[in-house]
Parts: structure tokens; sequence; C-alpha cells
């Protein structure tokens, strides 16, 4: 059982890395193939629902900040089941707004789905 575990969270590490790695990409349509199409996203600014409204909201995210690098780093894994994960963990940012550096830090929680074999993000709540 446990290999079975340990194999499971490696899973799932890894697709957080790569969720990590696109956000830094700042390729709006490679980040979205990530997120399901029914998922719900809360952030400091708003509330949604989605996966196009959602992905309006990040694209202005990328767009108002230039330059920035996002990370992902504590991640404690609620629950995690052959087709359902809870995640909590924290984030920062850097980059730059109006030629103006500044960056931020919070908490975020992701849950996510296995649908067809692979994992997608059903939703996410990031707070500062």
């Amino acid at each position: 059982m446990e290999n079975r575990t340990d194999a499971l969270l490696a899973e799932l590490d890894a697709f957080m890395a790569e969720y990590d790695k696109r956000t830094n990409a700042h390729d709006v349509n490679r980040w979205r193939e990530l997120v399901a199409d029914d998922a719900t996203y809360w952030f400091t600014d708003g509330s949604f629902e989605g996966i196009d409204a959602i992905t309006d909201a990040v694209q202005r995210t990328f767009d108002e900040i230039q330059d920035e690098v996002y990370t992902i780093s504590d991640l404690h894994w609620v629950c995690a089941s052959a087709d359902c994960a809870v995640v909590r963990y924290r984030f920062h940012w850097v980059g730059y707004t109006n030629g103006q550096r500044r960056e931020g830090q919070g908490r975020g929680t992701n849950a996510m789905i296995k649908e067809n074999g692979r994992w997608q993000m059903i939703h996410e709540h990031l707070s500062a």
C-alpha cells in the first residue's frame, strides 16, 4: 500500500510542478490544458467559474505583471486518491507593474480530479 501511496504522491507532485511551470511560461493556452472546463477559481480580485472566465482572469494577470516569477512551496496533500486530491501550499510572486518591482505571497488550496487518465484543476483558492 505504501508504494502505491508514494507513487500517487509523486504523480501529484509532478502535476503541480507542471502547473507551476506552465504558469511561469505565461502561455495561457498551454496553462488552460491543466484546468477542468467546469473549474472554479477564487482569487483576491474575484471568483471565476468556467474555463473561459478563469482563462480571461489569468491572462489579465499575465498582461499586468511583466516578467513575473511565480513559485509554490510547502505542499501538503490534505487528501489524495486515485481520482481526486486536495493540496495546500504557499505561493510567492515577483514581477513588474508600471515599471515598478512588486511582489506578493500567500496561501493556496487546490482540488484536482483525474478523468480519462489525466489530472486537472477543478478548484483553486488563493489568499494573501
